[in-house]
């Protein structure tokens, strides 16, 4: 009896990777999109260029999903093997989504800013790296734990 009832639990570790990283990206696009659609609408109102550049902190939140779908299938392979991960997946993928949602509100704060100075995008998208460095962090440093236990 207690086998069935983890059974039905065996997926939990790489479910939660790859959605709380996805719930991050979903947050951190979100935000920044709002924000890139109110600095375009001010530009047009203003009669000024639009950056098409804006696009870039929009997309920027989507890697952390990338980073959780590699978790989730390093544990995926070590759950055929009977290790499950559960705290990995999940202290994982919701690492990796803060980083995305912060991402994203950094992001917005940098739509706004680029479409009102038409400067510093380079500087922007360097604050945008180290708030991704978090994920990367959390992923490469889980992946090799994983293999390590599981291996």
């Amino acid at each position: 009896m207690e086998n069935a009832v983890l059974m039905q639990f065996q997926d939990f570790g790489l479910a939660a990777a790859i959605s709380f990283a996805a719930i991050g990206s979903a947050l951190g696009t979100g935000a920044a999109g709002m924000a890139s659609v109110g600095a375009w609408k001010k530009c047009f109102a203003q009669s000024k260029a639009a950056p098409f550049m804006l696009v870039a902190f929009v997309g920027a939140p989507l890697s952390q999903t990338i980073y959780g779908m590699i978790l989730m299938g390093r544990i995926a392979t070590a759950a055929a093997d009977g290790h499950y991960f559960w705290g990995a997946g999940l202290f994982g993928g919701i690492a990796m989504g803060m980083s995305a949602w912060m991402q994203g509100k950094a992001g917005a704060g940098a739509a706004d800013a680029l479409a009102e100075t038409g400067k510093g995008f380079g500087n922007y998208m360097m604050v945008l790296g180290i708030i991704e460095t978090v994920a990367l962090f959390v992923m490469v440093f889980l992946l090799g734990r994983v293999g390590a236990l599981a291996g």
